[in-house]
């Protein structure tokens, strides 16, 4: 049986501040596959993944994104996320003021209404967020603390992938999700996203480490350098980077 393609990129270019960083991205994921995008500082793996999600910093000067079919591009950030897109930050904010549960319910919220569904009480809502807090191991008292306010480097992942599993999300888009975290963390998390992968779904993970991938399991690696992938294997790919580093594959005669 054919896979349905989730989401398809031709020849993506983009910049920032006039500067160059996308240089003609291609790339392609199926419903039910894990993809890997590895590669040195400043190859475009964070420009590729902001851009995809619609941050307005950045202009596409060059290329087409599908999602589920649809043009994405002409799509603003918000519609996005409506449709499955989600985008798990490198450095998650913080946001004083607002506790977690406000914040992920109006996050809620606002995909019920998007699709005319019924919205939920506060007290509709912690029946539906406790069950997602045992996917990540959390604590319920998080749910009165401020947005990450205060929160460990693991625990601000944990609450990104708590967000992931509420929103039901088709396409996750994970950058640096392993950095700054503990052996400990790193299984939690890895867990918690083994959980949510499901047939319909896909993974997008962006990472410098090999140790990631001894958890999530990656279908496909692209090695991406200067705004372009140059490079896809399978897991075998990851290892070999973790060993020799990416001076083997940018410079093959040394």
């Amino acid at each position: 049986m054919k896979k349905k393609i989730l989401i398809e990129v031709k020849n993506l270019h983009a910049t920032v501040n006039d500067i160059v960083i996308l240089k003609g991205i291609n790339l392609t994921i199926n419903e039910g596959e894990i993809h890997v995008i590895m590669g040195p500082n400043g190859s475009g793996k964070s420009t590729f993944s902001k851009v995809i999600a619609g941050h307005p910093a950045y202009k596409i000067t060059e290329g087409e994104v599908f999602f589920n079919g649809k043009n994405l591009l002409s799509l603003e950030p918000e519609e996005r996320s409506h449709l499955g897109l989600f985008l798990a930050f490198q450095y998650p904010l913080e946001i004083n003021g607002v506790t977690n549960e406000d914040f992920l319910r109006a996050a809620y919220n606002s995909k019920q209404k998007y699709f005319n569904l019924p919205v939920v009480d506060p007290i509709e809502f912690f029946q539906i967020i406790t069950n997602k807090l045992q996917v990540v191991e959390m604590n319920p008292n998080f749910l009165s603390r401020n947005v990450n306010e205060g929160f460990s480097g693991g625990e601000k992942k944990r609450n990104e992938i708590l967000q992931l599993a509420l929103l039901n999300s088709k396409l996750a888009i994970l950058d640096e999700t392993d950095s700054g975290l503990d052996i400990d963390a790193l299984k939690v998390i890895s867990n918690g996203i083994n959980k949510l992968m499901e047939p319909n779904k896909a993974i997008l993970l962006i990472t410098h480490y090999q140790r990631l991938l001894d958890y999530i399991k990656p279908d496909f690696v692209h090695v991406m350098s200067n705004g372009k992938i140059i490079k896809t294997g399978n897991s075998k790919l990851a290892k070999k980077l973790e060993n020799r580093g990416y001076e083997w594959l940018l410079n093959p005669s040394m």
